[in-house]
């Protein structure tokens, strides 16, 4: 039969023995991520050569007081406004079909390059040439795409609104209205 353990005995180690382990730790990690490690050096680098390094620095050992002129700065009014704008803004342009806009853009591109082009004359345009100008197949297809466009404009967009067009004076009626109540 076996003998029993009575004793377990913990192994120790070294500080030293710790350290080269560490070491040996530390050593396997740099070499496992070699190549984000140096692309990060390179980018440190630009950042030191562009002079964000010491500007970064600065601010961190400002942190305190550059956070609260940011705080002041961002309680103003006029900034908490230009902010929910700015966001409004955003979501509005991720609702634009941008595949939908390219030609409507292209075509905007062209006409600015024609009128580019064009030379300032004293010539006028009579309303017989303006209607006459309808039977050329460009003006007559500009012509209906614009309305097109207007009619796009003039829909009613009320259900897809994200925000109220109250007027102050109308948001003050109805908080006069709520107290009342």
């Amino acid at each position: 039969m076996a003998k029993a353990i009575n004793k377990v005995h913990k192994l120790t180690l070294t500080e030293e023995e710790k350290r080269s382990h560490d070491l040996r730790e530390v050593e396997d990690a740099l070499i496992h991520n070699k190549t984000a490690i140096l692309q990060t050096l390179e980018i440190m680098n630009h950042m030191q050569d562009k002079g964000l390094l010491a500007l970064l620095n600065g601010l961190f050992g400002q942190g305190d007081k550059v956070l609260d002129i940011a705080v002041k700065a961002m309680d103003k009014p006029e900034n908490t406004n230009t902010l929910k704008n700015l966001l409004l803004l955003l979501g509005t342009l991720g609702m634009i079909n941008v595949k939908q806009l390219e030609p409507f853009l292209l075509k905007i591109d062209a006409g600015i390059a024609r009128v580019a082009e064009y030379k300032d004359t004293e010539e006028k345009t009579s309303y017989f040439d303006l209607v006459r100008s309808l039977k050329d197949p460009e003006i007559n297809k500009a012509v209906t795409i614009l309305m097109q466009f207007l009619k796009g404009m003039g829909q009613e967009t009320e259900p897809y609104e994200k925000t109220t067009q109250d007027t102050p004076q109308k948001r003050v009626n109805q908080t006069k209205d709520k107290t009342l109540e």
